[in-house]
């Protein structure tokens, strides 16, 4: 790839919309600080605000928690999303849940985000007496983010305005959070002083405020790049849909379209693929893109494929390039868990990997992670909430790959037998 290619794809990284979260502690401000970024941003109209109004004053939480358990007891339950714009980027914002209980939304959001925006309240820390031990939501949601891959932290320490000292409270707090991502292993973007109430460094930078020269907390998300896609992998597509093909198609080829997202690498007439579970092999005779126009398709992007001759391949199915790693019915990963109940050793779940569902046993808990002292602690099974080291034995097998190299196949969420209930999110080794 020569060096015009390079800038061109990294103009195409900061020019897509940025779809970010915000995570953090209960009472942090997270809301507060999207009704911000929307108000200052001119994405909000007049008779938006005069809905927002609380004891005669706008109440930018409001903006953004819509359902009526929300408005009652003041917290965020739910992800809410949001859209807004600036001259130099667009933005997909999402609210997520500070309080313990609503893990599962945060990690729901957070796997589909490109960045982070960690809440920090000044208030809540004990600064006065040198650097303060951090809250356990931002531990929690901090490594959360860090384990699902998400390629941008950001910390913003809020409500400095209602702080003694908040040049002083921000630079212990600045440290504490360097030396946390120190020990786990993340090296935040930036950590950004702001004040969501009253707007300091959020749109519009402060210079000099609490000793900050860098950028506003806007000026920093319009510099971050999207997620990139997963193009030097092995070609996957998880089949979504199966469509049959118009009755005037020809005889060299069969007559059913498989549509997907293409998870790794990239698909083009004339390549070879295997289908799992089946192993049969076929070679592409059309490629789709989303608006059903021909050409290559890449990874992150929608696709049809047609093959040179009729294949056996239902929903839930996966196209694999011949060289992909071979199915697996043993794994180890790093699991959220996210059920009320404990997870314990010997339960069976189902498994959803892509569209495909398979029974999963869960053979060991190798550890569970203390997200205070990020070290991993001997635990024969994981509370709600937990983060800890899984071994899974599948009923089939599945097309699996590490996550730290994509995503998608690497990736699959447990769903308690019985209820239904989402019960955890598995990344694997």
């Amino acid at each position: 790839m020569d060096a015009s290619t390079l800038i061109h794809a990294a103009d195409e990284a900061h020019a897509a919309p940025l779809r970010f979260i915000t995570a953090g502690s209960v009472d942090d401000g997270k809301s507060t600080l999207i009704g911000r970024l929307l108000v200052d941003s001119k994405a909000v109209l007049q008779d938006q605000l005069a809905g927002v109004q609380r004891a005669g004053a706008t109440d930018l939480a409001l903006l953004t928690d819509g359902l009526q358990a929300e408005r009652e007891q003041g917290i965020t339950i739910d992800v809410a999303w949001r859209y807004f714009a600036t001259p130099a980027r667009k933005f997909i914002i999402g609210d997520a849940p500070g309080h313990e209980q609503y893990t599962r939304n945060m990690v729901t959001a957070a796997s589909a985000a490109d960045a982070v925006v960690v809440l920090v309240d000044a208030t809540k820390l004990p600064w006065q007496a040198g650097e303060p031990a951090l809250l356990p939501q931002t531990h929690r949601h901090a490594l959360l983010a860090h384990l699902l891959r998400v390629p941008s932290i950001v910390f913003a320490v809020n409500k400095l305005d209602a702080v003694q000292d908040p040049a002083l409270a921000f630079s212990r707090i600045e440290a504490a959070l360097r030396r946390f991502g120190e020990a786990a292993g993340l090296a935040p973007r930036a950590v950004v002083p702001i004040s969501a109430l009253h707007g300091q460094n959020v749109v519009e930078p402060a210079p000099g405020w609490c000793g900050y020269l860098g950028p506003s907390l806007l000026q920093c998300l319009e510099s971050l790049p999207v997620t990139a896609a997963e193009t030097g992998e092995a070609f996957a597509l998880p089949v979504q849909w199966v469509e049959k093909a118009p009755d005037g198609a020809g005889t060299h080829q069969g007559r059913r379209v498989f549509w997907g997202r293409v998870a790794t690498g990239a698909v083009r007439p004339g390549q070879s693929v295997r289908v799992m579970p089946s192993g049969q092999t076929a070679t592409v005779a059309q490629v789709l893109d989303g608006v059903r126009q021909p050409r290559e398709v890449a990874a992150g992007h929608s696709a049809g494929l047609v093959l040179d001759r009729e294949v056996d391949v239902s929903r839930g199915d996966w196209l694999l390039a011949p060289e992909a790693p071979e199915p697996a019915r043993e794994l180890t990963g790093t699991v959220a868990w996210l059920d009320d109940e404990p997870l314990p050793p010997g339960r069976a779940y189902w498994a959803l990997h892509g569209h495909r569902w398979v029974k999963a046993r869960v053979r060991r808990v190798v550890h569970r992670l203390d997200v205070h002292t990020l070290q991993p602690q001997p635990a024969d099974q994981l509370e709600p909430n937990a983060i800890g080291r899984i071994e899974l034995q599948l009923q089939e097998p599945l097309a699996i790959r590490p996550f730290e190299r994509a995503r998608g196949p690497g990736s699959l969420v447990l769903v308690d037998t019985a209820s239904h209930r989402t019960a955890g999110a598995v990344l694997v080794d």
